[in-house]
């Protein structure tokens, strides 16, 4: 067990696959994450299949897609609709330490509510919340005990400083399993730091060529706040790449970088996630194992429920037959290009910040290396179909175009081959109420304020 390796898994929430020096965004500043870039495996379409954050943080922890795990909208508690192994526990069961700092949003039980034991999915050290934008007024749970304890200043910061106390103080002789999740760079975006806001003015930004010129005014003011945010983790992860260094945990220590989903932020004229879109669905994805420390890239197109068989197969440590995604760690391991050729995109019914009335619907699709295509039960059929190789920007939907109609065909049919593979029906939204057992709100849509 001594010569298993440790995993350090860090993710941001809503932080977009474009928005980093080392993926060619012309604004924001990202040292620390752009010089990790160079020294991991970059999958350059890693892919959020389910773009909002309780349905991917369920495929994370279980290897399923949402429509097994059932956690097909947000505020839903994992441990009552899932029955594992979790990833955790798989960790736990073979003899690591399992740690867990940040924002969870999986237990359904009320956003600043303790979670118990029972309901943490194998994790031992706890510093976690359940949900909380509120970066400079937050708190968390530790361990047993019941009651809140404040993060000092910005909390991403004072989460980071709680996982360098953790690599620094807590790690013993068995190998460690540690998560740090972040709340930015979800917005609120005026809420970062000073100094890093006035890193960013708005009027200086260049915005991508999807953004419609009536959206460009709120667009610049969003990103400046975001592209804030993202500089303070960028710091933040050089300080925990600098522990993993100054304790000699990094020859020992796979580190992943990535986020749960994007954000929109103008384009397309539209903001947040949940949609189709490449600002919405595509994530950063940097995986540096140190046994194998040559950067590549590879463009296959990583999914959500990937993630729990690929930490496992790094390890060495069985995959449970309950998993769903596929295991990337041999290719990781020998260099070889992923053979995965799309990943899967469902939202399985409009809700919360995408709702029916501002243009939300149901949908399934496909991403593959180079196309994208939709399907949605509002229009009765294909709804969009994007070559994202000619048009990066998604400009012209091609879902008409007789000069891809074969096109079409052939991703139409390989999409009901992926939805039967994993036994979805393709549900209405209010069929998925009936059979998750989910109540609406007063807005008649999924999202549960507690």
């Amino acid at each position: 067990m001594a010569d298993r390796p440790n995993v350090l898994y860090v993710f941001g929430d809503q932080w977009r696959a474009q928005a980093f020096g080392y993926a060619g965004d012309p604004n924001v500043h990202t040292p620390g994450i752009d010089a990790f870039a160079h020294e991991s495996v970059n999958f350059t379409q890693a892919v959020s299949g389910c773009p909002v954050c309780t349905p991917y943080r369920g495929s994370l922890m279980t290897g399923q897609y949402p429509n097994r795990h059932g956690l097909v909208a947000n505020d839903l508690c994992l441990r009552e609709r899932a029955s594992g192994p979790f990833l955790a526990e798989c960790f736990a069961e073979a003899g690591y330490q399992t740690a867990y700092i940040g924002k969870w949003h999986i237990d359904g039980h009320g956003r600043s509510k303790v979670i118990p034991p029972d309901r943490r999915l194998g994790f031992q050290f706890w510093r976690t919340y359940e949900c909380t934008h509120q970066y400079n007024e937050s708190f968390y749970y530790q361990d047993d005990d019941p009651e809140p304890k404040p993060w000092q200043g910005y909390d991403a910061h004072a989460q980071t400083r709680a996982a360098c106390r953790y690599l620094r103080e807590e790690v013993g002789d068995k190998p460690f399993f540690m998560m740090l999740s972040w709340g930015p760079p979800h917005n609120p975006f005026h809420t970062a730091p000073e100094n890093y806001r006035l890193l960013y003015s708005p009027e200086a930004l260049i915005l991508r060529d999807n953004v419609p010129p009536e959206h460009e005014g709120e667009a610049r003011r969003d990103l400046a706040g975001y592209y804030a945010h993202c500089t303070a983790l960028d710091d933040a992860f050089g300080q925990l790449m600098a522990t993993l260094d100054e304790t000699g945990l990094a020859d020992n220590t796979i580190v992943v970088f990535t986020s749960d989903h994007g954000d929109m932020l103008g384009s397309q004229g539209q903001g947040r996630k949940q949609r189709p879109y490449e600002e919405s669905i595509r994530v950063p994805l940097l995986i540096r194992d140190p046994r194998h420390p040559d950067p590549r890239t590879d463009d296959a197109p990583f999914d959500a429920p990937d993630m729990m068989p690929t930490l496992l197969g790094l390890c060495g440590l069985p995959i449970p037959d309950s998993v769903q995604g596929l295991d990337f760690s041999g290719g990781i391991l020998t260099g070889r290009p992923a053979t995965c050729e799309d990943a899967l995109l469902a939202l399985y019914t409009p809700f919360h910040e995408w709702r029916w009335d501002n243009g939300g619907r149901e949908y399934r699709g496909l991403r593959t290396r180079r196309y994208t295509y939709v399907r949605t039960l509002l229009d009765g059929g294909p709804w969009l179909l994007y070559d994202n190789q000619e048009d990066p920007f998604q400009l012209r939907n091609l879902v008409h175009d007789p000069a891809h109609a074969d096109l079409l065909r052939r991703l139409d049919a390989r999409l009901d081959e992926r939805l039967e593979a994993i036994q979805d029906p393709f549900l209405t939204a209010d069929e998925i109420y009936d059979r998750y057992q989910i109540r609406r709100n007063e807005k008649g849509d999924l999202y549960v304020e507690p």
